[in-house]
């Protein structure tokens, strides 16, 4: 069985190639100390994706290219990730104390009736986690699986940078990952806090108590319906529409109509998503959210939602209380933040025992 985690492989770049964006963060990771050493955030010019397959390896070896310079590093190890239809995470419950071999069979097995392709399709990985709460004398073990083309290709336009491709993740784990290295100090380990990370196309949920993630799920909705609203209302490209807002240079007559619908379709979908949670995990409600992703750069994002949802919503930079080199621009960095959780969630990597 080929893994999708490298649990030996070291990295300090987190890379995370979006539908419209590549993302990298730089970190210098030691047993004591973190500290930010570049990051880098480069649009993807045309549609290079349909869903989340890879069309146009061109356009996002150019992005990938222009990040690799932007680091000015000579380090080439990375970490990437996947998501999306064809990419499967989920808690399944196993037998204690199964040698590696032995829960790899059992994982064939369960994998076999919850993968929708043929295995020799698919790239597997499982990680045992913890004794269950809820399935007596079982433990947890998290089953992961990716369909061999959506890694493969992105391997293949990595390594052209060139960047070297060590660790391959998902999506929802990485942002888990820049969560629970994120949370706040004075947090109690029986607070749950819950991150929702919008990008162009998805939504990612995450929900975390203590050190553990509780909850991860993805939904298709993202920013793309705004965008396309947005560039036939005013006659305006979609690549420029996308620019300003990134920018911050947006008229604010934008904000009016068109996001407010926007806003409630975001606030419907929050809401789903949460009764899903609270459904499955059958805990209470997130005292506060936290923002990520391109949805941060709204304006009023939070006190909009906050409205409808009543619950606390906060935006989310996993950059705070973490040294940044001198040379970096700060101000930037900490307006950039929301979007780079997934980028430095991989890059945090090597902070997990369990991985080195």
């Amino acid at each position: 069985m080929k893994s999708l985690f490298s649990k030996k492989a070291k990295t300090t770049i987190g890379l995370d190639i979006g539908t419209k964006y590549v993302k990298a963060v730089s970190l210098d990771l030691t047993d004591t100390h973190t500290a930010v050493t570049g990051f880098a955030c480069e649009p993807i010019i045309g549609t290079a994706f349909a869903e989340r397959d890879l069309k146009d390896f061109d356009a996002v070896s150019k992005a990938l290219k222009k990040v690799k310079l932007a680091l000015k590093s000579n380090n080439k190890a990375c970490a990437l990730a996947v998501s999306g239809s064809s990419v499967i995470s989920k808690l399944v419950y196993m037998e204690p104390d199964q040698s590696d071999f032995e829960l790899e069979g059992q994982i064939e097995l369960e994998a076999d009736s919850l993968i929708p392709y043929p295995l020799s399709e698919v790239y597997l990985d499982f990680q045992e986690l913890r004794v269950s709460e809820s399935h007596a004398g079982k433990v947890e073990v998290l089953l992961s699986a990716a369909h061999r083309d959506l890694v493969d290709s992105r391997i293949t336009v990595v390594r052209e940078a060139p960047f070297d491709p060590v660790i391959i993740d998902i999506e929802s784990n990485a942002l888990g990952d820049a969560f629970l290295n994120y949370r706040p100090k004075d947090a109690s380990p029986h607070d749950i806090l819950c991150c929702v990370n919008v990008g162009a196309s998805l939504l990612q949920l995450s929900v975390t108590q203590g050190n553990e993630v509780i909850y991860a799920k993805e939904h298709a909705f993202g920013l793309n319906k705004l965008i396309q609203d947005l560039s036939l209302i005013y006659g305006i490209d979609v690549p420029e529409v996308e620019a300003q807002i990134a920018n911050n240079l947006a008229p604010k007559e934008w904000f009016v109509e068109s996001v407010a619908s926007f806003y409630a379709s975001l606030q419907q979908h929050i809401q789903r998503s949460l009764q899903m949670y609270a459904a499955t995990t059958h805990k209470p409600m997130p005292s506060t959210i936290y923002i990520a992703g391109g949805l941060a750069r709204l304006p009023n994002i939070c006190l909009e939602l906050e409205k409808e949802l009543s619950i606390d919503v906060k935006l989310f930079n996993p950059f705070k209380g973490i040294e940044i080199e001198n040379d970096l621009n700060e101000e930037q960095l900490a307006s950039m933040g929301p979007q780079l959780a997934i980028a430095f969630g991989l890059a945090t990597r090597t902070l997990e025992t369990w991985q080195k």
